[in-house]
């Protein structure tokens, strides 16, 4: 199969990169700048450009490109560039597939659980409405940047990804140093739902969404279960062998990180229905086991 990647170089697209060029696959990266090697091609998403002949006979689309949601303090400027790195991408990659004959099967289109916004203790999964907040628009704009695609007869799969256990970036990645100096400790209350995945079932899920025909909308990349942070802050003593006694003040991560605090602070409890219902296998179903592979 011939698959395209945009976001390739972030930890999730090079990760998939590789996977899927060992599974015998011919993968394109989408780059933003000249090309320098044959399996490149150029795109600028702010212009709103693509090398259409670089993407002939394309058989599926994967669409990580975004920046990065922790990457820097939420700043108004920030906020768009959060929001507009999204929207205008999706929206440059599916005018491209649009106009290609034949046009790929599949569009994955990278998406997040910020989708549900804060929900506590309760469950939510892909039957879910939107909640509130800044990520829930985001979210929703997101996806809906995608529509033209399915509207041409591309079959379109929203990966609502969680938060994803590697140590080379991402939430861990900030995590992992923290936690082995012993500075790691709960954060605020601790009670908050994180819904995580690894590293290598994120890839192994995605993988799973190119090839399942029947699977469309919006699909949750989460571990079956959700762990609270005092969960996790727990597992990730026990696998450093470190201590996580000193808890981190709600006050604190407020004035550390502005409005970002209020993704940390909050809960989303979500459930991968779709997943568990087309019959996808998870190598790591507990946090410790997901917090191991990292490590490995």
């Amino acid at each position: 199969m011939k698959i395209a990647i945009t976001g390739a170089s972030g930890l999730i697209g090079s990760a998939l990169v590789i996977r899927l060029r060992a599974q015998g696959h011919q993968v394109l990266r989408l780059v933003r700048r000249p090309v320098v090697a044959p399996d490149e091609v150029t795109w600028d998403p702010a212009a709103g450009a693509v090398d259409l002949a670089g993407l002939t006979g394309t058989d599926a689309v994967v669409h990580l490109a975004g920046a990065g949601v922790g990457d820097h303090r939420w700043t108004d400027d920030y906020k768009r560039e959060i929001l507009n790195s999204r929207v205008d991408g999706t929206a440059t990659i599916v005018r491209a597939i649009t106009q290609l004959d034949p046009k790929p099967r599949v569009l994955v289109a990278g998406s997040a659980i910020g989708w549900y916004g804060d929900t506590g203790d309760r469950a939510v999964d892909e039957s879910d409405p939107a909640g509130t907040g800044f990520l829930a628009d985001v979210v929703r704009a997101w996806e809906a940047a995608a529509d033209p695609a399915a509207q041409a007869g591309i079959r379109v799969v929203h990966a609502r990804t969680g938060l994803v256990v590697a140590k080379a970036g991402g939430a861990w990645a900030k995590l992992f140093p923290l936690f082995r100096l012993g500075l790691g400790g709960k954060l605020g209350s601790g009670r908050q739902y994180w819904s995580w995945i690894s590293l290598r079932d994120e890839l192994a899920a995605l993988e799973f969404l190119i090839n399942s025909d029947n699977i469309t909308g919006p699909v949750n990349l989460t571990a079956p279960h959700a762990a609270t942070n005092a969960e996790v802050t727990a597992a990730m003593g026990r696998v450093l062998g470190r201590p996580t006694l000193l808890p981190v003040p709600s006050f604190a991560l407020k004035t550390a990180l502005g409005e970002f605090s209020t993704e940390v602070l909050g809960s989303i409890r979500v459930v991968p229905a779709v997943l568990q219902s087309e019959g996808f296998i998870w190598q790591d179903t507990g946090i410790e086991s997901a917090i191991r592979a990292a490590l490995d």
